[in-house]
């Protein structure tokens, strides 16, 4: 057996290098690098490990694995996390940070990226293994258990977490580490903490370790029997309903779903994750379903009497807080290939099983019995998508003064973005007017991270999206230039949270663009707080009054747009007025016209705090106090508890669950 002497992390890095992701659909077969570069920041706990053996390969041997400076370890596993969405989970970044602060702030990264069902490598550093110099630097120090250390952290937010104490440990925790990255079943959050003396050792590495190795996506097949049920359980559905999630877009089966949907006349309405499955103006797209949804999806979701889930966790937005379907008998039919989703809401019909693999079969199995849905149910879909349509569109052309509203805001940059174009957002009161709004002809158009939703994960995430466009037409032999744009919805909130990758994309001269709404306040809390009887309270950005009060009339003044100046970036300014919004359009225009190459552009427009969005006539559950001297919060407590008699507990039987409930 040939070997190689090595440090622990040379191997570590050598051996990301060289794995392959094989996806195979219909029959056509995908390779690509799992791990395209890796993220990193150092400090004392990786520099003489992970960031020798990154430097060694950078002058032996270029490209093996590519670097990429960061600004905030969180922000890097968001950019991860960013390109593995847009890669349909094919590829994602390792990160390394050091000890301490350097790895605690990866772990809102990993809550997300495990919430999210989406794969992202973490290499935490970690204490002295041989605790030889103990205590050290950032060293957490427990006196009732002396081996917990911060790294530890990442046990009950990673899908797979390992410690490497010993060099021989490093096989099998890559190896695991691995197949959990790559399994769609399983991934996310992938942990592998590597103490900082550890790094450095020396181990022996058989050669068969460190050569390129495939690791091939699952995809399994939907069993004949939940197959013959599903079918069974739609055929005796007068009034069936699709809810289309993210699975769909990992399996690469947008337009398998357009053909069951078109086959058999069932409307299909989306989740955040699910935006995109099917074009905005499909005659048979409902759009949006839930607290965030279209009136279009939500009245017809009212009355479903069978529930087609296609890889979607049932937030709570998307069932509104179990109040969207009030069917007394709807069952559920739930294709997900993992179990743990297939099995919510009580599925009457769990098909575990890849949504690709599953959805031609379904609509075979539909179209031999030839099913297809009533011409009742084609004139309902009808009616209510005008009726939201041209909601939308009057939103859309409110010509607020002296500020635009936020629904003006959306139009103007979704008109002025090609249908190829990607939107990115996170956290706010964007996310939820995006999903009622946002008028997507692209798979690839909407990035919506809202399984989380993590304020600050905007700018970053859509570097992660930019860097996986501009790979997507280098590997097709485009010029960068024909690609995607990529641009960011972001409020002041979630911009001051986190905004320092932009100097990642100056530094590296990415064109990513920023559109920045600024209101001075939280809009999305603010208007939750105004809905509970809190009044807007701590939701505004205002200078402390007496009593503890930050509500007065005087704004701070945050120049938000000299900010980004100051870190380099092109700043376009759209300024307060009648055509705020006609100069907005020309702003975006501009900033796209823009070559690749010339770095981030950020344009900053002033907005209306105050202006909603079209109601979606939902609801979404946040306790209101039932004991208050505030008549505000008791006429809302009056009104939380009229929607929570509407809530259901779905178990099983729907017919059971309503008469236990009512």
């Amino acid at each position: 057996m040939t070997t190689r002497e090595m440090s622990v992390a040379q191997a570590t890095v050598e051996f990301l290098a060289n794995q392959v992701t094989v996806d195979v659909i219909d029959g056509e077969r995908t390779e690509v690098r799992t791990i395209p570069g890796m993220h990193g920041i150092f400090g004392h706990g990786n520099v003489a490990g992970v960031g020798q053996a990154l430097k060694q390969a950078q002058i032996l041997q270029p490209g093996l694995m590519p670097y990429h400076q960061g600004r905030n370890e969180q922000a890097l596993v968001h950019q991860a996390v960013g390109y593995a969405r847009h890669t349909r989970r094919r590829q994602t970044y390792a990160v390394t940070a050091s000890i301490g602060p350097g790895s605690t702030n990866m772990a809102t990264g990993a809550a997300l990226a495990t919430t999210n069902r989406l794969p992202a490598l973490l290499l935490p550093s970690d204490e002295f293994a041989t605790r030889a110099p103990d205590p050290v630097l950032q060293q957490l120090e427990l006196p009732h258990a002396y081996d917990i250390t911060c790294a530890d952290l990442f046990r009950p937010i990673s899908r797979y977490f390992d410690r490497v104490q010993r060099p021989e440990q490093l096989f099998s925790a890559l190896l695991n580490g691995m197949r959990v990255l790559m399994d769609p079943a399983e991934t996310g959050a992938v942990t592998v903490s590597l103490p900082q003396d550890v790094q450095a050792e020396r181990i022996v590495v058989p050669e068969a370790f460190l050569a390129p190795r495939e690791w091939r996506i699952r995809r399994p097949e939907p069993e004949e029997v939940d197959l013959s049920e599903a079918v069974e359980a739609i055929r005796n559905g007068q009034r069936p309903l699709i809810i289309a999630g993210g699975g769909v877009h990992y399996a690469f089966a947008t337009e398998k779903l357009r053909a069951l949907a078109e086959a058999t006349g069932i409307p299909v309405s989306y989740t955040q994750a699910g935006v995109g499955t099917l074009d905005w103006d499909h005659p048979l797209c409902l759009g949006a379903i839930g607290s965030t949804g279209s009136t279009a999806s939500n009245a017809y979701a009212q009355d479903a009497d069978v529930i087609i889930g296609i890889g979607t966790r049932y937030e709570d937005f998307t069932t509104a807080s179990m109040t969207a379907f009030q069917h007394p008998g709807v069952r559920f039919v739930n294709v997900n290939i993992t179990s743990l989703d297939a099995y919510k809401m009580g599925a009457g019909v769990q098909v575990v099983a890849d949504a690709g693999t599953t959805l031609p079969k379904l609509r075979e199995r539909l179209e031999s019995v030839g099913y297809r849905t009533s011409d009742q149910v084609a004139e309902t879909v009808r009616i209510e998508k005008a009726r939201w349509d041209a909601a939308v569109d009057e939103s859309f052309t409110l010509r607020n003064e002296p500020l635009p509203a936020q629904t003006e805001i959306i139009g103007t940059v979704n008109e002025a973005m090609d249908d190829r174009d990607v939107v990115i957002c996170a956290a706010g009161s964007l996310p939820g007017d995006l999903h009622k709004l946002w008028r997507v002809k692209d798979s690839h158009g909407y990035h919506v991270e809202y399984a989380f939703s993590c304020m600050g994960y905007e700018i970053a995430g859509g570097l992660g999206v930019k860097r996986a466009a501009l790979a997507e037409v280098e590997a097709e032999g485009r010029s960068a230039q024909d690609g995607r744009d990529v641009v960011v919805m972001v409020g002041d909130g979630s911009y001051l949270m986190m905004h320092t990758e932009l100097v990642t994309a100056v530094a590296e001269r990415i064109k990513l663009i920023v559109v920045l709404l600024q209101n001075h306040g939280y809009a999305s809390i603010g208007s939750l707080s105004e809905s509970l009887g809190s009044q807007r309270f701590g939701t505004k950005y205002r200078y402390l009054e007496e009593e503890q009060r930050f509500d007065g009339a005087h704004e701070l003044p945050i120049d938000i747009a000299t900010n980004a100046e100051s870190l380099g970036v092109d700043v376009i300014r759209v300024r307060p007025g009648a055509d705020a919004v006609d100069r907005l359009h020309a702003a975006v225009a501009e900033a796209k016209a823009r070559p690749e190459g010339d770095g981030p552009v950020l344009i900053h427009i002033n907005s209306d705090l105050y202006l909603d969005a079209p109601d979606s006539e939902s609801w979404w559950d946040v306790p209101v106090t039932g004991v208050s001297e505030l008549d505000s919060t008791q006429e809302a407590f009056t009104t939380y508890s009229d929607h929570k008699s509407r809530q259901r507990l779905l178990l099983g039987d729907g017919r059971d669950d309503h008469e236990r409930n009512h």
